[in-house]
């Protein structure tokens, strides 16, 4: 070890911190505040982990597990980027300020190699462990949204129609994940009324 190596991981610390700050579009149920990126990001290591538990799937769980944790690290820099978003270049600056918070952080932390191809090998969507994580990461804030009530979806005036337009091909991805889609809107389409703007 270095002279330096605690200040390194207290450097880290604080982006682990300033990851902790990113609040998400999302609202929790019996929470007073809005998800934050730290909560997404642990939230979807355990549900995947339980899927591929519970199914059995041929997948590198370890490779899952830190996909799930890093897949939205730059937004510790760049922020979230509200999903349902009309802006025409949300995509576009998204990716802009995402890179330079890519850069940031390998600048930050040069010695931390797996973080860095682990985020970009996940961008490129080569794997299907990146895709199984991408896929869930898509359907797991509708999983929160329905367990309350709609409550997002109705502040911000999402309907069902909008909801597939957004989803279905990033869901796509994995198969696994696309019939808990499937069956996830059988549920959605059971409580339309209660769960979506009127």
């Amino acid at each position: 070890m270095t002279e330096n190596a605690t200040k390194d991981v207290l450097e880290f610390i604080k982006l682990t911190h300033q990851f902790q700050n990113v609040e998400r579009t999302i609202d929790l149920p019996n929470r007073s505040h809005r998800e934050n990126d730290a909560e997404h990001s642990y939230q979807l290591a355990m549900v995947a982990w339980y899927i591929i538990s519970k199914h059995k799937l041929p997948l590198d769980l370890s490779l899952v597990l830190k996909y799930a944790l890093a897949h939205d690290l730059v937004e510790a820099y760049a922020g979230d980027t509200f999903f349902y978003s009309t802006d025409p270049n949300k995509d576009k600056k998204k990716k802009e300020r995402e890179a330079l918070a890519q850069i940031k952080i390998q600048e930050q932390f040069p010695d931390f190699k797996d973080l860095h191809h682990l985020i970009k090998d996940y961008e490129k969507q080569t794997y299907q462990e990146a895709q199984f994580v991408h896929a869930l990461d898509k359907l797991l804030p509708i999983w929160n949204i329905y367990l309350n009530n709609g409550e997002t979806w109705k502040k911000e005036n999402i309907t069902l129609a909008i909801l597939v337009e957004k989803k279905i091909q990033k869901i796509k991805k994995s198969e696994v994940v696309q019939k808990y889609f499937d069956e996830t809107l059988k549920l959605l389409e059971e409580d339309k009324e209660n769960l979506f703007p009127v």
